[in-house]
């Protein structure tokens, strides 16, 4: 059987009690957990895995990820006063 490599842009997001959740922008409900960063990127792999065994068997087409990357950028904002 032949494979290819897929790749998907993930964003990661420390929950205040601890843990990440996952969230997969270009596979819409495509949202995992895990309690450390570890887990949670096993946790995304297999979310990601399922999603597209489930668009396979109903004969769904397979999103690409599109050349797009999350950064981020720092601003200096006044605060307000209080």
């Amino acid at each position: 059987m032949k494979t290819r490599i897929l790749k998907y842009t993930v964003i990661y997001t420390p929950e205040p009690e601890g843990g990440f959740t996952v969230n997969v922008p270009q596979l819409p409900g495509c949202v995992t957990y895990g309690k450390d960063l570890n887990e949670a990127k096993k946790m995304a792999k297999d979310a990601i895995s399922l999603y597209l065994q489930s668009l396979k068997k109903h004969n769904e087409s397979i999103p690409q990820e599109e050349n797009s990357f999350i950064g981020s950028i720092d601003l200096e904002f006044p605060q307000a006063h209080a």
